[in-house]
């Protein structure tokens, strides 16, 4: 790789007058280079890339693959910045800065699959950290990834902001040859100057919208989380309009929606943000989601039923409406009784058109937990 003129120092080599690497289990080295400028990479050897998903949880999959961890997309809201803590990073601006890369991902993964216990359920990508972030334009992790699921007749999923994902169209056609495949593309909103702001290091909504068309036009599938809608930012009757309209001109074959959520660790993060950007909205935030995670069921009924109106006036009527469970339901006073939706698409269906039912006893195309993933 030619960023070795780069590197910072090797594993367990200590450099005079600087603080011991961080402790990261299998780490080689750590690089920086000009082409990601305030990004570090920690390149790791990994023993086991399967996640087992917990046999409590809803979701429409067993087992997850996150190549990397942390993201340099740098999503103010991305709920999976706590998770970095694990790692003795910070949940702010190490999660976008501090990229750890499982260099051996593929291979390791492909030997997980040819192991006799392996009863090819399906493996979900995207559920943490993006695996299409700009690094992957230098690490390719995806294709080695890709190729081991299908080989193996595993089916799989991918969730991405990632426009770099259209350089595997022709593998993941391939792929859907020999096995169920499900692409979810995020896209919240159509507001450029809100997306570079929000979300700096994505590609912008055009450019995702234009994903969307190339994969449909590749005869893939391509649901749109349209998640989070951002109140009193991309949630006003224009920004949902433009949305869903964009989402039908693209092509996409489903659409779920849903509100912010703030757990905690990108709850500090996102608050810091809004006080900075939009320090008019800062006292609404807080009356709004309270100390809690989510915002209000008075605006989450509310959310609910534009969402509904805008997706029966652009065509997406057919599919599932909110990301939340209809709060006519009495379970919708508890938000944690709430449930997701994954849209048609982003989940793989069988030969006979019928969406994977896993384990947990869930079909891909029923309601979820939301909006944890693993």
């Amino acid at each position: 790789m030619r960023w070795d003129a780069q590197a910072l120092k090797p594993a367990q080599e200590e450099m005079p007058g600087t603080a011991p690497l961080l402790p990261l289990a299998g780490l080689v080295r750590s690089v920086s280079t000009p082409e990601f400028a305030g990004v570090t990479f920690h390149e790791v050897t990994a023993k086991s890339v399967l996640n087992k998903v917990p046999s409590g949880s809803r979701m429409p999959f067993e087992w997850t693959v996150n190549p990397y961890r942390g993201c340099s997309h740098a999503c103010v809201y991305c709920f999976a910045r706590k998770s970095h803590t694990y790692l003795d990073f910070d949940a702010g601006l190490d999660f976008d800065s501090q990229v750890v890369v499982k260099i051996n991902a593929a291979e390791v993964l492909r030997k997980e699959l040819a192991k006799p216990s392996w009863n090819r359920q399906q493996v979900a990508l995207g559920t943490n950290t993006d695996p299409y972030q700009r690094a992957e334009g230098r690490y390719r992790l995806m294709p080695g990834i890709i190729g081991a699921l299908a080989d193996s007749g595993t089916p799989l999923s991918i969730l991405t902001k990632g426009t770099l994902l259209a350089r595997d169209i022709p593998l993941l056609k391939h792929a859907a040859a020999q096995v169920p495949v499900g692409i979810g593309i995020s896209l919240a909103m159509t507001d450029e100057q809100l997306s570079e702001a929000i979300e700096p290091g994505t590609p912008g909504p055009r450019a995702r919208l234009k994903l969307v068309s190339r994969l449909r036009e590749a005869g893939l599938p391509c649901g749109v989380m349209a998640m989070p809608i951002l109140p009193w930012l991309s949630d006003s009757d224009d920004a949902l309009d433009s949305l869903f309209a964009s989402l039908a001109a693209a092509g996409a074959t489903g659409v779920t929606a849903g509100a912010l959520y703030l757990k905690p660790g990108t709850r500090e993060w996102f608050m810091q943000w809004i006080a900075g950007r939009h320090p008019e909205l800062v006292g609404r935030y807080r009356r709004l989601y309270g100390t809690g995670s989510y915002a209000s069921k008075e605006y989450r009924t509310w959310l609910a039923g534009r969402v509904r109106f805008f997706k029966a006036r652009h065509g997406f009527s057919g599919s599932h409406g909110f990301s939340h469970r209809d709060v006519d339901d009495h379970q919708a006073d508890d938000p944690r009784g709430e449930e997701a939706a994954y849209p048609e698409g982003s989940i793989p269906q069988d030969r006979s058109g019928q969406h994977r039912t896993g384990q947990h006893g869930h079909r891909s195309s029923g309601r979820t937990s939301q909006p944890t993933l693993f």
